[in-house]
């Protein structure tokens, strides 16, 4: 019995590892999330076992507790099982829960990281997360807790000089945005990139004191990485983008 942890990436189904694809070649099932490329269970086995896990808001989705037993019970039953996870599985992709309760029950656990999209998609975007005379570091912060509550730690991040790259916040952006203004930020350029790195990127850029309003004239939504800091500036747009507000005056 054992249980391999893979992280798919940030969306574009080519930005998986090597070692990744070898695995899902010989995996008995496969248990993938919504974030999950389709195009990556081509690699898997014929006979393979294929699972669908997904968390998405408004839709119905596995939870947590039911998602951990569903892996000891398909070790147990098949052998090898993958679970196939957007992004890394170690950042806020509750992968080492997972890993305990594997091991809890008598599996091995391997686990094989993955490209994160806290720094690919905004990159994907044209936006470094570090750059000399802008930005000397960055923080990754979640919006949303399990219980749907705000982060704290978030308070902390917008005092800092750095970038903030928040995961999961699109439906927090009015307190995310009222927070950054309240600390005297709202001038602070702040972009927010949904679908990132793939051929339905979207971006929209502006300033913190009007990102809500314009997120709302466009439309954009989950899944969405927003970024806080100088370096928004410096978002631009792939040729095949739907739509994107230059803040270069």
């Amino acid at each position: 019995m054992k249980l391999t942890l893979i992280g798919a990436g940030p969306g574009d189904p080519d930005l998986i590892t090597m070692k990744a694809v070898k695995v899902l070649q010989t995996a008995d099932v496969i248990m993938y999330d919504a974030l999950v490329a389709e195009e990556l269970l081509d690699y898997c086995r014929p006979d393979a076992l294929k699972v669908y896990v997904g968390k998405r808001r408004g839709a119905y989705s596995c939870t947590q507790e039911e998602i951990n037993p569903l892996i000891v019970h398909y070790a147990q039953h098949y052998g090898h099982v993958v679970r196939l996870k957007g992004g890394d599985p170690y950042v806020f992709g509750r992968g080492y829960e997972e890993l305990q309760y594997a091991q809890q029950h008598g599996i091995s656990v391997e686990v094989i990281p993955g490209i994160s999209s806290s720094y690919a998609v905004p990159a994907a975007a044209g936006v470094p997360l570090t750059s000399r005379g802008l930005s000397e570091s960055f923080w990754v912060v979640t919006g949303t807790l399990k219980d749907g509550s705000f982060s704290n730690d978030l308070r902390l991040a917008a005092q800092s000089s750095a970038t903030v790259v928040i995961l999961m916040g699109i439906h927090q952006l009015p307190k995310i945005a009222a927070l950054f203004t309240e600390l005297g930020k709202a001038d602070t350029p702040i972009a927010i990139i949904q679908n990132g790195t793939t051929t339905n990127q979207r971006v929209v850029a502006g300033y913190v004191h009007e990102i809500v309003e314009r997120v709302e004239a466009t439309g954009i939504s989950n899944p969405a990485v927003i970024v806080v800091g100088e370096v928004a500036r410096l978002a631009n747009h792939p040729e095949n983008a739907q739509f994107f507000v230059n803040l270069q005056a």
